[in-house]
This record gives C-alpha cells, sequence and structure tokens, in this order.
C-alpha cells in the first residue's frame, strides 16, 4: 500500500512519457490518468450509464462501447455540454485514480495527470502529496510536436494554447524537472528525486 502519492504533468510534448519510463525502471508505479479515464467508460461501467442518461443513446456504438469520436464533437461544439460530461467523469476519474495509486506495493506512487494544472490541481487533487512538472522551453515543445505528429506549426499552435501555459504549470510545481537536455541528464535528475521521495514517503509513513 502507498500512502506517498507525486503528481506528474507538463505541456502537450513536454516528455511526460520519458520520466513515467524511468520511474518505472526504478520499481515506481505510476498510474496514467488517461487510461483511467479510459477504463471508467467501459461497458458496465457507473460513469458510462451516466453519460448515456444525460447524452442519450447515441453516443454509444452498436457494440455498447462509448463513441469518443461523435461525443467529442457534441461537446466541442457546445460549451455547457463540455462541462456536464466533465462533471461526469472527472469525479469518478479522480477517485479510482486515488484508489489505484494507495493500492500499489510501490514506495511511493506516481499519478500521471496530463491535465493537472487544467483541473485545478491541489483543489481537485488534495491526496497528492508533490506535484512534479516536467519542464521544457514552448519553441522546443512546438518543434517536438511538429516532428512527433506529423502536424503542420499552426495546429501545433493551437494545442499548445489549448492547454495551461508554461506559467501556470511551474507555479503549481514542488518539483520540476527540465527536459530540454540528453536522457542521461534526465536519468540523473529522476534519480535524484527518486532518492528524496523515497524519503518522504518514509518519513510520512511513521508519522
Amino acid at each position: 500500500m502507498s500512502d506517498y502519492i507525486i503528481g506528474l504533468t507538463g505541456g502537450i510534448a513536454s516528455g511526460k512519457s520519458a520520466l513515467e519510463a524511468a520511474f518505472l525502471r526504478r520499481g515506481i508505479a505510476v498510474l496514467d490518468a488517461d487510461a483511467v479515464a479510459r477504463a471508467v467508460v467501459e461497458p458496465g461501467q457507473p460513469a458510462l450509464a451516466a453519460i448515456v442518461a444525460h447524452f442519450g443513446r447515441d453516443v454509444l456504438t452498436e457494440d455498447g462501447r462509448l463513441d469518443r469520436a461523435l461525443l467529442r464533437r457534441r461537446v466541442f461544439e457546445d460549451e455547457a455540454q463540455r462541462k456536464a460530461l466533465e462533471a461526469l467523469l472527472h469525479p469518478p476519474i479522480r477517485a479510482a485514480l486515488h484508489a489505484g495509486c494507495v493500492a500499489t506495493a510501490s514506495p511511493y506512487a506516481v499519478a500521471m495527470i496530463p491535465l493537472l494544472t487544467e483541473g485545478g490541481a491541489r483543489q481537485a487533487y488534495p491526496w497528492l502529496d508533490r506535484i512534479l512538472v516536467v519542464d521544457v522551453p514552448v519553441e522546443l515543445q512546438h518543434r517536438r510536436l511538429i516532428n512527433r505528429d506529423g502536424i503542420d506549426a499552426t495546429l501545433a499552435d493551437r494545442m499548445i494554447a489549448a492547454q495551461s501555459t508554461r506559467a501556470q504549470r511551474l507555479e503549481v510545481a514542488d518539483d520540476v524537472v527540465g527536459n530540454d537536455q540528453d536522457l542521461d541528464a534526465l536519468e540523473a535528475h529522476v534519480e535524484e528525486l527518486d532518492r528524496r521521495y523515497r524519503q518522504l514517503a518514509a518519513a510520512k509513513a511513521k508519522r
């Protein structure tokens, strides 16, 4: 059981996956909010039933699964509907993510939450002990996004602008990993963080 939880976040194409891999190599459990979000809307889950009750059965595919593309288009065009969907989904996602972290046998757990800052950070996730932000300059983020997704600069600009700003993420951070160097530098930084987090988790367990 892990009672010490780190919230990991960062902008799109900042290197969250590289950090996740580095923690996993050190035997640390990492739970991904995006994976949890998919799990809570599987057939038979209460969140899916709540979505159908609000939006109608036409948001389901023929095999009873959520038609994500259709629902995304619907809420994208209607701010009130987007907020309604968030109100239905965010509480069960946060609850499942917390439960998953606590249930691990890891010395501490990492909850990877891409939209942590957008969701209200401390208010929405009061069970996080620390927030770790992976940070890169916007110019590098922009370049990586174009190369990674094969998109043009205009779309990359829009995708970055849709998220919290770099300054907003840094404002909520307890710890920051700069990911504008090579993987060796990243590994060294994670090694240092892992050592500190193990100590903090052990200290909390003794209280």
